[in-house]
């Protein structure tokens, strides 16, 4: 487990030191409204300890929090009457990971919203595809 930095928005959530919209908690879980919503509703949900990403938690704590996103996705849907909603949670800078303590986004959607851009793709070469599956496959031990 990382240690708790002073310099963490979402520890000083946890700890009391800075205001937040709770929508759930519990000993492990915290869910909250994300001060800067993409939609109404908008809800960040992490562990109360801080680990900066899915690498740093440890197993336990992930499946904790996988049982509940459910129950809280479900609720923030209810509330806001979405048509449907998007849960995703990023890792790095480069994946967009602003906050360095691992949490999970729950996005109310509604039909052509336009609140996310739609996703580029990318083609593979001719056995590249192959090629990048057996790398994968490589490190699932690792």
């Amino acid at each position: 487990m990382s240690g708790e930095p002073t310099d963490c928005i979402f520890c000083q959530i946890v700890a009391g030191e800075i205001p937040a919209t709770k929508v759930y908690e519990d000993d492990d879980v915290l869910a909250f409204l994300d001060i800067r919503p993409v939609s109404k509703g908008h809800t960040l949900v992490m562990p109360k300890a801080h680990f900066s990403d899915i690498f740093d938690a440890p197993p336990e704590l992930l499946a904790r929090i996988a049982q509940r996103i459910p129950l809280i996705a479900k609720a923030v849907q209810k509330a806001v009457d979405a048509e449907g909603l998007n849960i995703y949670q990023n890792n790095a800078a480069a994946a967009g990971q602003v906050v360095l303590h691992l949490h999970y986004h729950i996005i109310p959607r509604h039909a052509k919203d336009g609140a996310l851009a739609p996703w580029s793709h990318v083609n593979y070469d001719e056995g590249e595809a192959q090629r990048t599956a057996e790398r994968i496959a490589e490190h699932l031990d690792t």
